[in-house]
């Protein structure tokens, strides 16, 4: 009823924007009714929505202005039916009638139960993983038996080398001699590359113990070979290491890798 209290408190009608259908009704356009039309019956609902046109037009719009009061709409029809949630609802929130906090504390302990009972399947999980995919791709179980070492140094002359399998790398043990000693503790540490003293290197000043391993692309070096005396080569890209075991010349980036070891008397260590 909104709608036609609106249409009375019009000064005049509203103007019909169907297209006219014949030359007579174009000149109906033209004049202006100052009397009021007298309203349908509202006996039916779609009278409320689709009032009727003495003049032949199609259908009335009324439209806002400065003498023409806002629609009003206080029914709607058309809105879309609010969807129902209640089977996704838990079973002691499905009642309007019951409080929540009733049923708080049952509801966490169920989420906790369920959260730590999958914390433990997938603790299990990633145990399985990692024992069956990547403990395989570490160190086999003789070469673990072989972690220690025993390197007797009593069959070792000096100025030479002996190579050890350790761990399936090679193990380089050399006997220096007192001018190889003295010749790597004068060698200026500006002139590394991978700067590091002597006295680091070894615990016997006589003893150097590394890893026969190039830190290149892990070739094998050459003993007694190279640019410098009493040193190691590596041929495969030309890395010139010194009786230290310290990278002189070539593509290397670092010093030989010196293991951990210990001397159980004057001529045995035991290396790992």
């Amino acid at each position: 009823m909104s709608f036609f209290r609106s249409l009375r408190a019009a000064d005049s009608l509203a103007v019909c924007r169907s297209v006219p259908l014949s030359n007579e009704k174009c000149t109906n356009l033209l004049t202006v009714a100052r009397k009021k039309a007298p309203l349908p019956p509202t006996s039916s609902l779609r009278s409320l929505h689709k009032p009727h046109c003495s003049t032949g037009f199609h259908s009335v719009h009324a439209s806002c202005g400065l003498g023409v009061p806002m629609q009003i709409r206080l029914s709607h029809t058309d809105v879309t039916k609010v969807p129902d949630f209640t089977n996704y609802r838990v079973d002691a929130t499905k009642s309007p009638t019951s409080r929540a906090s009733d049923s708080e504390l049952q509801r966490k302990v169920f989420g906790y139960t369920m959260m730590f009972a999958g914390a433990v399947m997938a603790t299990t999980a990633a145990k399985y993983t990692v024992k069956t995919f990547i403990m395989p791709l570490g160190p086999t179980s003789k070469t673990l038996a072989e972690a220690s070492t025993e390197v007797s140094l009593a069959t070792i002359p000096e100025g030479k080398n002996l190579v050890v399998k350790w761990r399936n790398k090679p193990l380089f043990v050399r006997h220096r001699t007192a001018e190889e000693i003295s010749r790597e503790r004068a060698v200026p540490l500006s002139e590394l590359r991978d700067p590091e003293p002597d006295e680091n290197r070894v615990q016997q000043d006589e003893w150097l113990v590394c890893l026969g391993v190039c830190t290149h692309l892990g070739c094998v070096p050459i003993a007694h070979a190279g640019d410098f005396p009493g040193g190691f080569y590596c041929p495969c890209h030309g890395s010139h290491y010194d009786a230290s075991g310290r990278i002189r010349k070539g593509p290397a980036p670092s010093n030989l890798q010196v293991p951990k070891y210990t001397f159980t008397d004057e001529s045995t260590i035991v290396v790992g």
